[in-house]
């Protein structure tokens, strides 16, 4: 951590938020590794692996996260470097926790975080989002085959930065935060009408006892975001609907009656002085 005490301003929130993150995340798991390059605090490698009972079993898959200069108030954007069939190569991905949804990112979220989402939602269907790929199971599962043997220029033979036998429980806090992300992406695959398991089934065995409850996140139940939160919108939007509409003919009745109300006014005021005038002549 030294070259990065010299090198950026260690006062910076970032800076700390990234070198906390960095000795946190310095030892490797079985399920997964991370961390920044030597010359760049904002620029990490990762790997990880492939979630069991799935098509990407036994794959192991290397990328990248691009961190703005604001995080962890700006979301990372994720790269895949492995050909693995679900998401493209060397292309920002979208997903709830990466920058192609700013929206939807919390603070709270960390590197650790994305890396466990991004494990769940591997076996989910692309629906079409950026980066996805919807190959057969059997292309993955030969590209999960030819993944052991990648090579990042930066990191070497990927296979060895995981560490076997060696795993870190998931927190009650960040099985929370992953419920968050994990109802996102749920909503997202309900409204397309694709027919899948939660993501939290594929999460690593070490992890998946843990995030077996799911519960809606704070966040998403005010934004709408959680399973019924489109069904609830269009029902407000309904009720407003029919609440304004009334409203809205009632102003043009009003109008109307205004209009003849004017006109009979003009009416009754000619009238009287033509009347006025004859009496005048008489």
């Amino acid at each position: 951590m030294d070259q990065y005490q010299t090198k950026y301003n260690t006062k910076s929130t970032s800076v700390k938020r990234l070198m906390r993150e960095a000795k946190e995340l310095q030892e490797a798991t079985e399920d997964y590794f991370a961390h920044p390059l030597e010359e760049n605090l904002f620029e990490w490698h990762f790997t990880i692996r492939g979630p069991p009972d799935s098509d990407f079993s036994g794959g192991v898959y290397h990328g990248r996260i691009l961190l703005p200069a604001e995080y962890p108030m700006k979301p990372p954007n994720i790269i895949l470097l492995t050909p693995n069939g679900r998401f493209e190569v060397n292309k920002k991905i979208c997903l709830s926790i990466s920058g192609h949804h700013p929206e939807t990112w919390q603070p709270s979220w960390s590197i650790r975080t994305a890396l466990l989402a991004l494990i769940a939602f591997m076996p989910t269907p692309g629906v079409g989002t950026i980066g996805s790929l919807d190959f057969t199971p059997e292309e993955r599962k030969q590209l999960a085959l030819k993944s052991q043997s990648f090579v990042c220029s930066d990191c070497g033979k990927i296979i060895q930065e995981l560490a076997s036998g060696v795993s870190k429980p998931v927190t009650e806090e960040e099985k929370s935060l992953i419920d968050c992300v994990a109802f996102k992406e749920e909503d997202v695959n309900e409204s397309s009408g694709s027919d899948v398991d939660p993501p939290s089934s594929t999460v690593p065995e070490s992890s998946q006892a843990e995030l077996r409850a799911r519960k809606p996140c704070a966040q998403d139940s005010a934004s709408g975001l959680i399973s019924g939160g489109s069904a609830q919108v269009e029902s407000t939007n309904s009720v407003i609907s029919e609440n304004v509409q009334p409203q809205a003919n009632l102003g043009n009745i009003n109008l109307v009656d205004r209009h003849r109300s004017l006109i009979i006014l003009f009416i009754v005021t000619a009238i009287g002085l033509l009347v006025f005038r004859r009496l005048i002549m008489i």
